[in-house]
C-alpha cells in the first residue's frame, strides 16, 4: 500500500566475488549496484522523473534492496542479476495500491415509493483494481469491479423500509477494503402521503384570497352605485321632459283660443250685404 515499505530480498547465498545488480521496468534501468570485495556499493535514485529519490536502500550484506515510502508508480518489474561463478537472476512484480476512500451512502430522493427506499452507494477513486459491492449481512447482493485510473463508481440498492437485515457498502482492491454500514432509518424516509380531509392552504394563500375578495367586493359597491346615479338621472330627465311637454301644450292650446278669438272679432266687423 502507498506509503508502506517493500524489501526485495535475494534467495542466494552472496559471496565476495559476485556482482549484484538492480533493475527496473521494461527499460531495465539500472537503480542498484554491488560488488563486496571491491567495496561497491552505489544507488541510483536520479532518474529523470524523480521516482526513486531518497527511496531506496541496498543492504551491504545481502544485497536486499528496500524501496521506502512506496507510491503507485513504484508498481513494475524489479529484475535481480548476480554475475559470479555463473550468471543468475530473479524476477520481482512490485504492485503498490493507492489507500482506498471510504464509500458513501446516500438515498435517490427521486425514487421515493410507498414500500421501498432506494439507495445509492458510490465512490470517486484514483485507484486501480477496486471492487464496489452491496452486501446484506455476509452475502454478497451485488458489485462492480474496474481496472482503470480516475473513475467514479457507484451501485445502486432498493431495500424496504421496514427491513432489519444488515447492509453495508464495501470498497476493496487486493489488499484492502473499506466499508460503509447503512443505517436504514436515517437514510430512508417514507414519502408523504397526501391529507385528502382536511388539505393545508399556505399562510400566503390565505392572504391572498381575502385581499382578492375584499377587491370584488368592492368593485361591486362601486358598480351598484353608479348603476343606480344612471337610473335616477334617467328618470329624473323624463319626469322634466314630461312637464315640458305638458307646458307646451297648454301654451299651445291657449294661442290657438286667442287666434280663434281674433278671427270671430274680424269676421263681425266685416260689413253686410
Amino acid at each position: 500500500m502507498e506509503g508502506d515499505s517493500v524489501t526485495l530480498n535475494t534467495d542466494t547465498q552472496i559471496r565476495e566475488d559476485d556482482y549484484i545488480m538492480w533493475k527496473f521496468g521494461a527499460e531495465k534501468a539500472l537503480i542498484g549496484k554491488m560488488k563486496k570485495k571491491k567495496q561497491i556499493f552505489a544507488i541510483y535514485d536520479d532518474a529523470p522523473d524523480g521516482r526513486f529519490k531518497d527511496r531506496l536502500k541496498l543492504d551491504d550484506q545481502t544485497g536486499s534492496l528496500t524501496i521506502t515510502n512506496t507510491r503507485t508508480e513504484h508498481t513494475g518489474v524489479y529484475k535481480l542479476e548476480i554475475s559470479g561463478l555463473k550468471l543468475t537472476s530473479e524476477i520481482f512484480n512490485v504492485s503498490v495500491y493507492a489507500r482506498l476512500p471510504v464509500p458513501v451512502i446516500i438515498s435517490n430522493s427521486s425514487n421515493c415509493s410507498s414500500s421501498n427506499c432506494s439507495l445509492v452507494c458510490s465512490s470517486v477513486l484514483n485507484v486501480r483494481d477496486v471492487t464496489l459491492s452491496w452486501y446484506k449481512g455476509i452475502s454478497v447482493l451485488s458489485s462492480i469491479s474496474v481496472c482503470d485510473l480516475s473513475i467514479s463508481l457507484s451501485l445502486r440498492l432498493e431495500v424496504e423500509y421496514q427491513d432489519k437485515n444488515t447492509y453495508s457498502c464495501v470498497l476493496n482492491n487486493p489488499i484492502s477494503n473499506q466499508t460503509t454500514h447503512l443505517d436504514i432509518n436515517t437514510l430512508c424516509h417514507t414519502c408523504a402521503a397526501p391529507d385528502t380531509q382536511s388539505p393545508s392552504v399556505p399562510p400566503v394563500s390565505v392572504s391572498l384570497i381575502v385581499l382578492i375578495s375584499a377587491a370584488v367586493v368592492s368593485l361591486m359597491i362601486v358598480v351598484a352605485v353608479v348603476v343606480i346615479f344612471c337610473i335616477c338621472r334617467k328618470c329624473r330627465k323624463t319626469v322634466q321632459t314630461c312637464e315640458e311637454d305638458r307646458n307646451n301644450a297648454a301654451s299651445c292650446q291657449q294661442k290657438r283660443r286667442k287666434m280663434k278669438s281674433k278671427k270671430e272679432a274680424v269676421y263681425a266687423n266685416l260689413p253686410k250685404k
